[in-house]
């Protein structure tokens, strides 16, 4: 650790190799012209010194310059560029307003070509879509969908039709850290995957980091998807919306005090289950949820924000069985700017997710979830226009709920239970430096470390040598131990205690003016664990922390990449091939119970798992015609094998671990994964947009044999994943309406007419085996979610 940090030190001293020169430094905020909306990602370049920087989260941006006379020009796609002369003789803020080149329905922020690659930054294994685009893609019943369009990128796929989560790079769902304005989201997905809780209106900004994350981010060892919500119009009143099959969402966004303070509120609502009456269904499933921010620019030096979301699902059949999910999030953020060149932000975070379950047929109720407190404190340190520095503290605090019976009337006869709750605590600190040492050669580099404490609760089991979980050599399946003694180690005690380095490291190099080459290396650490064995999340999965008996999992991914830009970035082409080793990935003994287990150690074995793979990305970002073609080619696998023989009684147990301890196939594994997207402009009118999605079928388990007992027929199964669903495919169109503007008519709308599933596929979410009643013969039956669905939305804006 002394002799990183001595090493960093060092390449920042030797980076600064003009100390002699006077120097000044030009700084500032750029915005958007209509709204005061902050930018993210604009360009800032001086021509004559071929260097520049981009503007951060917060719309800031500093470079510091030799005193001189130079062109300063302000670039961001979909805006009008800013040219301007100026003597920099002395610090200077200069704060620019953008304007948009054309007006269009979608909010001003995200009209920006965004995704457009820069081949210059060492960051790599990233991606950014913009609103703009995410709206035109087509989705299942017509609601635009940020979860769905990011599985259209190479390297993510999700688990099939009404599945939630996504998996990136052959991870695990629970691999994600995903993010709505630096607060942890645990559940993504409303009505089991069908919706996203991402209202699209309500969206600044989408990045989804794959490999090469910076050291501000940690937690999670498969990706991190980062989202920032708008920030609301302080310059004047505006209101913009959806009404589509079955849900609508209404925005709307304004001054509190002019130019200086906004908010920003925003809803959805789906209403099918409204119409289920009519058909003479009792079942009830829908959600809702509640985007807000507030901003206020105390001065120039001072922006403090306040930001929430709530959102809920229920689902219900016949009013005896009613289930109840989702998020709350809650963040306040101070910006403050101590100097031209060191920019903060901190931010006090609340996040919850809540599942609860009323079972009026049996007299009980269930809730669980977890919850947690988060304090960050990041700074950026912008030294000089080659070198720039982030840093920072982090600290959450966790509180696990794994389940709470409580009867749902006096005469169930049911008694309360809880489950023994569990307590953590996540301590992170982080370095990290963008150094561009030469014109060819960026480099990106840091260190952050990570100390999770297990913190003490009210029960805890004790096992003979320390092993929750027995082998039996006879039989060769693993079993539940029995514990030897229940201890109370008291809250104020520390359970375990686990500490990590984990650096990062990428790098590129420019080859000429259009293409370049870059390589990366991710070392993170994964504390918690989603309980799951189903290959996607389901609202029940509890989430548990590292412990005496569960280690954290630790990633390191490496990847190498190629990169071009085609006639001045209009087209672009990017390969990155990567490999990826997790160290203590959880798996299951067979038959595991995870609900309502209150010694989930006993059905738990640690074990590893790899991916590697082949991403290409060709993008037109340019015209009327643009889109993308992504391919991958993966492999993701697991291992458990036996653990270290040990002596009981003086026998040797020598442990066979799952399918005896050879790779095989993750849920998530997807050979060769093909997404197509493509948006043409006829014309002013109309917008047409297609995608097309091909995978390989998913790894599943069939039986490969019957025995008879007792008259009744019984399959067996073979080794685990070992054979595959039918490979799935999909085609998407959707047309965009916008009629000739009436200048005198205040509302502004689009309609969008989409069609889910063209050539009505049948793709399979699962095939299961039973005795057909009439023939006696064993049958195979597919489930499929989908086929053809048409829908049709009206976007307006006032």
């Amino acid at each position: 650790m002394k002799g990183y940090l001595q090493l960093i030190l060092v390449t920042l001293l030797c980076s600064s190799n003009s100390w002699g020169q006077e120097k000044f430094t030009l700084s500032g905020t750029i915005s958007e012209n209509s709204s005061n909306e902050t930018l993210i990602g604009v360009t800032v370049s001086i021509p004559e010194l071929k260097t520049g920087v981009t503007t951060n989260e917060y719309g800031f941006y500093s470079i510091t310059l030799p005193k001189g006379t130079y062109s300063v020009l302000i670039s961001y796609l979909g805006f009008k560029d800013v040219l301007q002369e100026i003597n920099l003789n002395e610090n200077r803020r200069i704060d620019y307003l953008l304007e948009e080149e054309a007006e269009q329905l979608e909010e001003v922020v995200v009209t920006e070509n965004v995704e457009k690659m820069d081949i210059r930054k060492p960051q790599m294994s990233v991606n950014t879509l913009s609103i703009g685009t995410i709206k035109k893609i087509p989705v299942i019943l017509g609601e635009a969908d940020v979860i769905k369009s990011i599985l259209l990128l190479p390297g993510v796929t999700n688990a099939g039709e009404g599945a939630s989560g996504f998996n990136v790079r052959g991870g695990a769902a629970d691999q994600n850290l995903i993010l709505l304005d630096e607060a942890i989201i645990f559940n993504s997905s409303h009505l089991f995957g069908f919706f996203s809780v991402f209202n699209p209106d309500a969206i600044k900004d989408v990045k989804l980091y794959k490999g090469g994350i910076p050291a501000r981010y940690g937690g999670r060892v498969s990706s991190v998807l980062d989202i920032f919500q708008k920030e609301g119009n302080s310059k004047e009143f505006k209101m913009n919306g959806g009404i589509g099959a079955v849900a609508s969402r209404l925005l709307v966004e304004g001054p509190i005090k002019k130019d200086k303070a906004a908010f920003l509120v925003g809803g959805r609502a789906s209403y099918a289950h409204l119409f289920l009456p009519l058909f003479d269904v009792d079942n009830t499933a829908y959600f809702y949820d509640l985007n807000t921010k507030l901003n206020y620019r105390l001065n120039d030096k001072n922006n403090i924000f306040l930001s929430g979301y709530f959102g809920r699902d229920v689902f219900g059949i016949n009013d005896s069985f009613v289930n109840t999910y989702g998020n709350t999030v809650g963040n306040f953020r101070w910006n403050h700017l101590f100097s031209d060149k060191l920019f903060s932000n901190l931010s006090l975070i609340y996040s919850d997710y809540y599942y609860g379950l009323k079972l009026d047929f049996v007299g009980f109720n269930w809730n669980s979830g977890i919850r947690n407190f988060n304090i960050k404190y990041d700074l950026k340190y912008y030294m000089n226009d080659k070198l720039q520095i982030n840093y920072g503290l982090n600290n959450v605090y966790y509180q696990f709920n794994p389940g709470k019976i409580e009867p749902s009337n006096a005469e169930s006869g049911i008694i309360e239970e809880q489950l023994i709750q569990k307590y953590a605590n996540e301590f992170a600190a982080y370095v990290d430096v963008e150094h561009r040492v030469t014109e060819n050669l960026s480099l990106s580099y840091g260190l952050r470390f990570s100390q999770f404490m297990r913190l003490g609760q009210d029960e805890l089991n004790v096992y003979a040598n320390n092993n929750p979980v027995e082998f039996d050599p006879f039989l060769l399946i693993y079993q539940e131990a029995e514990p030897i003694d229940v201890i109370n180690p008291g809250r104020g005690t520390t359970l375990s205690t686990f500490s990590n380095f984990e650096p990062r490291a990428s790098l590129s190099y420019t080859l000429n003016e259009s293409s370049s080459i870059k390589a990366s290396y991710t070392r993170l650490a994964q504390y918690l664990h989603l309980l799951s064995n189903t290959s996607s999340p389901t609202p029940l999965d509890v989430w548990t922390p590292s412990g005496p008996f569960i280690k954290p999992q630790l990633l390191d991914q490496y990847a190498l990449g190629y990169f071009k830009n085609i006639q001045d970035g209009d087209y672009s082409v990017e390969g990155e091939v990567f490999y990826k080793n997790v160290q203590n990935r959880i798996d299951y003994i067979d038959g595991a119970n995870l609900i309502a287990n209150n010694a989930i150690e006993q059905v738990i074995l640690n074990g590893e798992a790899r991916a590697y793979g082949l991403e290409v990305l060709l993008r037109k970002s340019e015209g009327k015609l643009q889109g993308w073609l992504a391919y991958t080619l993966s492999k993701s696998e697991q291992r458990t094998p036996g653990r270290m023989p040990f002596t009981d009684n003086g026998r040797s147990n020598i442990e066979s671990g799952i399918n005896f301890g050879n790779w095989y196939n993750t849920p998530y594994d997807k050979t060769h994964d093909i997404s197509l997207f493509l948006s043409y402009d006829l014309n002013d009118k109309w917008n047409f947009s297609s995608n097309f999605t091909y995978q390989t079928g998913q790894p599943t388990n069939y039986p490969i044999g019957q025995f008879e007992f007792q008259g009744l027929t019984v399959p067996y199964y073979g080794l685990r994943n070992t054979q595959r669903l039918p490979a799935y495919n999909r085609l998407d169109l959707s047309a965009t309406l916008t009629p000739k503007k009436n200048i005198s008519r205040k509302i502004k709308g689009e309609w969008v007419f989409s069609l889910y599933n063209v050539y009505n596929r049948r793709n399979a979410a699962s095939i299961s085996f039973r005795r057909n009643d009439d023939t006696g013969a064993n049958e195979a039956v597919r489930t499929s979610i989908f086929g053809f669905v048409p829908a049709v939305t009206y976007n307006f804006k006032l």
